[in-house]
Parts: C-alpha cells; sequence; structure tokens
C-alpha cells in the first residue's frame, strides 16, 4: 500500500461506490421508464419494482452515512483520549468533528499545536490536512 499522504489517502471501494451505485441507478431509472410504459394490468407490479428500487437507495445510502457516523465518533474519542495522553487535557471543545478527523492523519510531533491552530483560527478540514508536514496514515477508515 502507498504512502498515505494529501492527494491519496482519500478511499473508494468500487463494488460499493461505482458498481454498486451504477446498478442501483440503472435499476431505478429502468423501473420508472418500466411504470411509465406499462399497461393498466401491469401498474401494481411495475409500481412495486420502482417501490423496491427507492427502498434499495435508501438502504445504501444510509449504510454508508450511518458506518460513518459510527467512524467518526470513534475517531473523535479516539484523538480525544490522544490530545488527552499528551496534554493532560481533552481536546478544545469548539473543534468540529470533520476538524478532529482531519487532524488524526497529524503525526505526534505536531498534533497538540495543529489542534490548538485549528480551534483558533476555525480551520477547515482541507487546510488542517494541507498543514500536515508528517503525514500519520490511517488506513482503517473506508
Amino acid at each position: 500500500m502507498p504512502r498515505q499522504n494529501f492527494k491519496n489517502h482519500a478511499r473508494y471501494i468500487p463494488l460499493w461506490h461505482f458498481i454498486t451505485a451504477f446498478a442501483i441507478a440503472v435499476l431505478l431509472i429502468g423501473s420508472i421508464i418500466n411504470l411509465v410504459r406499462s399497461t393498466r394490468e401491469n401498474l401494481y407490479s411495475a409500481s412495486l419494482i420502482v417501490l423496491i428500487s427507492l427502498i434499495l437507495v435508501v438502504i445504501y445510502w444510509y449504510a454508508r452515512w450511518f458506518a460513518l457516523r459510527a467512524q467518526d465518533r470513534a475517531i473523535r474519542a479516539e484523538e480525544n483520549l490522544r490530545h488527552f495522553a499528551m496534554t493532560g487535557k481533552l481536546l478544545d471543545r469548539h473543534l468540529r468533528t470533520s476538524q478532529i478527523i482531519a487532524l488524526r492523519f497529524a503525526s505526534d510531533e505536531e498534533f497538540v499545536e495543529l489542534a490548538r491552530k485549528a480551534a483558533e483560527h476555525k480551520m477547515r478540514s482541507k487546510d488542517i490536512k494541507k498543514a500536515i508536514v508528517k503525514w500519520k496514515s490511517d488506513h482503517h477508515r473506508v
């Protein structure tokens, strides 16, 4: 696995992000076309197929969303513990979750100072990541 940095830290799972999303989109579009073109006798089954397609869209969206929220909470707790172990204090309560998620890539040498700057200057997560000199990889987030 290549060394992680700002340019390559985002992770995509091709089967989930591209193939499954594309297949669900095709199913939804196809089911809507089928519903529009259906005769009166087929209206019920065509409607059920559209409903199933919509349910799949919702499941696809929330499966990802719930997993990311759980990971966000875990990262927030880990980085709070990391900051506490280094300073004896919790992270600044004004830091947003997105900022804390970005801080997880900072090495121990720059973590505390970067966390302080992020809180004081209300840095965006992208700017926090760009400010990191010594990148700490995170290969567990999906």
